[in-house]
C-alpha cells in the first residue's frame, strides 16, 4: 500500500525536475532547428509565417522541421529523464499510461 501513495506522490515531486528538463530540451531543440535551417537553406534566420517576402512553401517547410526536431528531443529529454528518476528511485514518474497530452 505504501508503494501506492509513492507512485501518486511522484508525479508532482517529478514536476520540477520535469521542468528544468524541458526548459533545457527547448533550448537544445531552438539551436538544433537553428543547425539544420542552415544546412536546408543556408539561411541564418528562418521564415516567420507573417513575413510577406517568404512563400507557403518555404514557411510551411520551416514549420514542419522545427515541429519535428521539437518533439524528438522533448520524447528523448522527457524518457530520459523518466529513466533516471525510475532507476533513482524505483518508481517510474508518470501516473498513468496514457497519451502525451
Amino acid at each position: 500500500m505504501a508503494k501506492n501513495k509513492k507512485k501518486k506522490k511522484l508525479p508532482l515531486v517529478y514536476q520540477p525536475v520535469g521542468f528544468v528538463l524541458s526548459w533545457a530540451g527547448g533550448a537544445l531543440a531552438g539551436m538544433a532547428f537553428r543547425k539544420a535551417w542552415m544546412a536546408i537553406r543556408h539561411e541564418e534566420d528562418a521564415p516567420d509565417a507573417l513575413d510577406p517576402d517568404r512563400g507557403w512553401g518555404e514557411i510551411l517547410l520551416a514549420a514542419a522541421v522545427q515541429g519535428a526536431i521539437f518533439a524528438v528531443v522533448r520524447s528523448a529529454v522527457d524518457r530520459t529523464g523518466a529513466k533516471a528518476i525510475a532507476r533513482t528511485t524505483g518508481v517510474w514518474p508518470a501516473a498513468d499510461k496514457g497519451g502525451r497530452d
